[in-house]
């Protein structure tokens, strides 16, 4: 009898009907809604530890408090001063973590690990996404201050959070993420907060990384 397949699963409930993607349970709801939020879980997340101005650092190419994709689609993101989070498509967190040992060698102290399970990624999109945030953060996220992939780090309902501007075909749109734990409590925030704007849950698919 054959074993049955292992299913990950996020910590945010998945919205009726359940789906399994890319071996993730997530929600399979379709929303047409002006705003919305996707539980992201399945894309791979890997933290960077460098020095700015050595191979690595170069090599990612994006300074802190920005956010660029590179030509293999991989969402760098400048997270701290010597501190950058790539987001790539499902199950290329092992080769984004051998990429960056590979080019390190011996020559520099670099860190490269995969927290897709330890950390949980959500994204919001719609005109209303700014107001929303809004509601729940005290940073200025006015196009002067914060504009199209801005990386910020701040609390966000209490709970400290990265936050990305990614906005998708001229509509903002923020990838939101913070630690395991806090994940379904920060999901439900930005649903109790979006609710007066009739946000909707939206579910994960294959191709979400199309656009970052």
């Amino acid at each position: 009898m054959a074993e049955p397949a292992v299913i990950a699963r996020s910590p945010i409930t998945p919205a009726e009907p359940p789906s399994v993607v890319d071996g993730w349970e997530v929600s399979g709801r379709r929303s047409g809604a002006g705003l919305t939020l996707v539980d992201c879980m399945p894309l791979a997340k890997i933290l960077v530890r460098a020095a700015p101005d050595g191979a690595v650092g170069r090599w990612l190419g994006t300074p802190f408090g920005r956010a660029g994709t590179n030509p293999d689609g991989v969402l760098v993101t400048g997270s701290g001063p010597d501190e950058w989070t790539l987001f790539g498509p499902h199950g290329s967190g092992r080769a984004l973590v051998g990429a960056v040992e590979d080019l390190s060698g011996e020559r520099e102290l670099v860190s490269a690990l995969d927290v897709t399970h330890g950390r949980t990624l959500m994204r919001l999109t719609g005109a209303a996404a700014r107001p929303l945030l809004s509601k729940l953060c005290a940073v200025d996220l006015g196009n002067a201050v914060s504009p199209n992939s801005a990386v910020f780090r701040s609390s966000v309902a209490k709970v400290i959070t990265d936050v990305v501007r990614d906005d998708r075909s001229g509509v903002p749109s923020y990838l939101v993420h913070c630690e395991r734990s806090y994940g379904s409590y920060l999901f439900g925030a930005l649903l109790d907060a979006g609710a007066e704007f009739g946000i909707e849950v939206d579910g994960y698919t294959s191709t979400e990384m199309r656009g970052v």
